[in-house]
């Protein structure tokens, strides 16, 4: 790969992690979930920063992303015995607890001896130099810091995932391939503003090409296709496939031109284009340059993505299954060397598909994808109880082994056909 196809790898795959997990993240910070992490990469973090409660990494490998969320398998403890620093606010309230007790810090050096940092948000400690036991009080947005000297806002359980009501993790785990969405949508209004002009596919001629077949046959630009053979037109690709059809037979082509209908006979000519033989009669869709008709042409465009998308994963359920019809990052980065070959354009378009292919993928109803934390919500929330702790693990151990498994496969698969 060239050094451009690199980059344009990275600005792709950046893009699609980003818009997923930023829909995740803000919907979360809006139902009152704390997101501890957002992450783009997976592996080492490179590097990262730490702002409104949130530490954003960046980490090695462009194979994923994440955001972490506090949980009841994510929350803070302390040990009986533990040494840390405490800093309070004017009310007296603990605002920072400093797991670095080997060096000095701010505040005042304690020993724990019990700590609930979920429910009370209290400390039992002795002070340095003290015998009894004095209990601290933390604010809600108290942060810790640890060893490494990581900051992290408190998780109490009101800030948990699992806290949040039902309908509202729905709409969080929504939210992910939603964004993805906006993005094919963005990508193709990026698209359509950057053509010359479009085409809305309606059965109506722009260029009629001199000496050709349609120009000899009386056809002339702004003519409206009305039937081949008395078959009924729609679009200006039914009309080239029905010209393709015929070959090179004589047809009948009915048209409007000024309000008024009038028929013509025109036969294609054959002609070889890239080794394969082609029958055309020199005619071109007519193209739009107005603002609306590229918003309308942008829209058809990620309605087409979505169309073949949506299609691939049904044919992938529905006929033997090949890995042949899955890539993975390997895949997606001879995908956009490619597309980068091809122009600007092209990487837009491979964009705008591979986000739609992002978002459907995680609606699948299968654990640990989006689609399969929004049945077990469902469920809970329908239901007014949570779905069985036992077999909503196993389901989430299984669907991540299977996931993880799959990946390795396709994987493996596409550096064999790389």
């Amino acid at each position: 790969m060239s050094i451009t196809a690199i980059i344009a790898f990275l600005i792709v795959f950046g893009l699609l992690v980003s818009f997923h997990e930023f829909g995740h993240f803000i919907v979360a910070k809006m139902s009152g979930v704390l997101v501890r992490e957002f992450a783009i990469g997976m592996g080492p973090k490179v590097f990262s920063w730490y702002k409104n409660n949130t530490a954003y990494t960046i980490r090695l490998l462009p194979v994923g992303g994440y955001v972490r969320m506090a949980s009841e398998e994510d929350h803070d403890k302390l040990d009986a015995g533990q040494r840390l620093f405490l800093e309070e606010n004017a009310d007296g309230f603990v605002t920072k607890l400093d797991l670095r007790a080997d060096q000095e810090g701010a505040g005042f050096l304690v020993q724990v001896d019990e700590a609930d940092l979920v429910d009370d948000l209290t400390i039992s400690a002795y002070r340095a130099g003290q015998e009894n036991v004095e209990t601290f009080h933390l604010a809600k947005d108290a942060i810790l810091v640890d060893e490494d000297g990581q900051l992290t806002r408190l998780a109490p359980r009101s800030s948990w995932v699992e806290s949040a009501p039902a309908i509202k993790r729905v709409a969080i785990n929504l939210a992910g391939p939603l964004m993805n969405f906006v993005l094919a949508l963005l990508a193709a209004f990026a698209l359509a503003f950057s053509l010359s002009q479009v085409s809305l596919n309606e059965p109506v001629l722009g260029q009629v090409a001199k000496s050709q077949p349609a120009a000899k046959a009386g056809l002339q630009s702004g003519d409206r296709i009305e039937k081949v053979n008395g078959q009924r037109v729609e679009h200006f690709t039914d009309f080239a496939a029905l010209v393709s059809e015929q070959k090179d037979k004589e047809m009948s082509l009915t048209y409007v031109r000024n309000g008024k209908e009038a028929e013509t006979q025109v036969q294609a000519e054959k002609t070889t284009v890239s080794g394969q033989t082609v029958y055309r009669i020199g005619v071109m869709a007519k193209g739009e340059t107005g603002f609306l008709n590229r918003l309308k042409y942008g829209g058809m465009m990620c309605a087409s993505w979505f169309h073949q998308v949506f299609d691939g994963i049904v044919n992938l359920f529905s006929t033997t299954f090949s890995l042949n019809k899955l890539g993975g990052p390997v895949m997606l980065a001879k995908a956009t060397s490619t597309a980068t070959n091809q122009g600007f354009l092209t990487v837009l378009a491979l964009l705008g598909m591979l986000s739609v292919n992002l978002g459907l993928i995680n609606l699948l109803p299968i654990p640990p994808l989006d689609g399969g934390k929004v049945f077990l919500d469902l469920y809970e929330s329908i239901f007014k109880k949570p779905f069985p702790k036992k077999v909503t693990g196993l389901l989430l151990t299984a669907g991540t082994v299977a996931l993880i498994i799959l990946m390795i496969l396709v994987t493996a698969n596409d550096l064999l056909h790389f």
